[in-house]
């Protein structure tokens, strides 16, 4: 078992001293071209794998397979027409997408692919930068893409989109709550937040497996950050035909989703990196040839294909799961993820202090945390909701209930507003009485002066 590190690393660990300006060019249009493909290739997964599960082919003209699917529908975005709608603030209209897009590429930077390796004989490490508060700024760049969802809807003078927009920044600051407070339990067992020394500290355990409430925590709040489904409430199709996207054409639209897509990735490298192991092989892999698999130019593979894995998991969800409602959605976050994640950091943080002053073994501890998180568990489910045998209270009228035709009609009678059924009636709207009074009053005064 691992000991974990104290918290005193000031600097990364990985060695940049070597990097030549051309390298640090070489490795940034690497991220880029790779975050490219790697859109590319996750549409048509996406399109196939969906297809499978639900008994459907999914692409399949174009190219083997309906491999350039993808590259028909880029083609189809950059030939579309463009348009600005006429009430829209049009300098923010246009920033916005570019806003979500640049954020979406910053992520990428600080994520090691590998440990150091010769390209062109100078010895760099497969990571184009790296800094002590490593993490802290992939929160805040992830929170400025925010941003760019928030303009584009704000700025197209629209109601969907406003909404959309409102629904965004209400998303960010509930689930990035929740996902830094899962993510706080990691500084403190790496003893750091650089992501490099991160890696470094999962040699011979990887924090999936001694901060497993954490990892579920970031992964729920992860799917919830990237608006994937079930949290895809900023752009919901059904009520609000695409939320702040629904004004946007042409390639203004193309940024949007080519962010969502990379944000994809960039949660899935970021759980890689902090939660897998990074470019480690798993085991029993990486105790072959004495770590050979874990030098060179492997650990790449190792990477990625972790990533696509993560990657692979969300695009499962889409195709499993229905989209949560709005109130469903918010509670999920501030009444279960963050209370959870507050109370295991807090454990985290007991178990290292504890440690600091005695010899227990850290897997003791760890099987006592587990052991009083299982029993927790099972209390919560099989925890009655209500003595069944007391006699039900005479049920309210709903909106079953409710004659047909008349104007009785509760629209919030089921803790949550619903359209009506057919032959119901909504109540006068008292703005609609004030507008309708207002013209009778005008109609009256002109019939007047014409009388007059």
């Amino acid at each position: 078992m691992t000991t974990l590190l104290p918290a005193t690393a000031a600097l990364p660990s990985a060695d940049f001293s070597q990097d030549t300006w051309w390298i640090v060019l070489l490795k940034a249009v690497f991220i880029l071209v790779f975050l490219l493909l790697s859109v590319l290739m996750a549409l048509w997964v996406e399109r196939r794998g969906l297809g499978r599960m639900q008994t459907r082919p999914g692409p399949n003209v174009h190219g083997p397979m309906g491999l350039l699917q993808a590259v028909g529908d880029a083609l189809k975005l950059v030939l579309k027409e463009d348009f600005t709608i006429k009430g829209a603030d049009k300098i923010v209209f246009v920033l916005a997408p570019f806003i979500a897009a640049f954020s979406s590429f910053m992520v990428y930077a600080v994520l090691p692919f590998g440990p150091a390796v010769s390209i062109f004989g100078v010895t760099t490490p497969l990571q184009l930068t790296d800094i002590p508060v490593a993490v802290l700024y992939i929160l805040a760049i992830t929170s400025f893409g925010v941003y760019g969802l928030v303009l584009g809807g704000w700025s197209s003078n629209s109601t969907y989109p406003l909404l959309g927009s409102v629904r965004s920044s209400a998303q960010v600051i509930s689930y990035e709550l929740s996902m830094g407070l899962s993510l706080v339990s990691v500084f403190l067992v790496s003893g750091s937040m650089s992501t490099s020394q991160i890696v470094d500290a999962q040699t011979q355990l990887w924090w999936v497996v001694a901060l497993l409430p954490a990892f579920v925590v970031y992964y729920i709040s992860m799917v919830g950050e990237v608006n994937r489904l079930p949290f895809d409430l900023p752009e919901a199709e059904g009520e609000l035909v695409a939320g702040h996207m629904v004004e946007y054409t042409s390639m203004k639209f193309a940024w949007f989703f080519l962010a969502e897509y990379i944000n994809m990735f960039n949660v899935s490298g970021v759980a890689v990196t902090l939660f897998l192991g990074g470019w480690r092989a798993p085991w029993p892999l990486s105790t072959l040839g004495d770590g050979v698999l874990n030098t060179g130019w492997w650990p790449m593979l190792w990477f990625v294909a972790k990533v696509w894995v993560v990657m692979f998991t969300m695009i499962w969800i889409r195709g499993t799961l229905l989209r949560l409602r709005y109130d469903q959605f918010m509670k999920l976050g501030w009444k279960v993820l963050i209370p959870v994640a507050l109370v295991w950091l807090v454990l985290v943080a007991v178990v290292q202090g504890v440690r600091q002053f005695t010899d227990t073994d850290l897997t003791t501890m760890l099987l006592w945390i587990a052991g009083v998180f299982a029993v927790l568990m099972v209390v919560l489910l099989v925890w009655p909701a209500g003595k069944d045998d007391e006699p039900a209270e005479e049920a309210p009228a709903t909106r079953a209930d409710i004659v047909p035709g008349t104007s009785d009609f509760d629209a919030f009678a089921g803790g949550y507003p619903v359209p009506p059924m057919p032959g119901q009636v909504l109540p006068p709207s008292p703005r609609r009485a004030r507008r309708e009074a207002a013209a009778m009053a005008a109609q009256t005064q002109e019939k007047e002066g014409h009388d007059g």
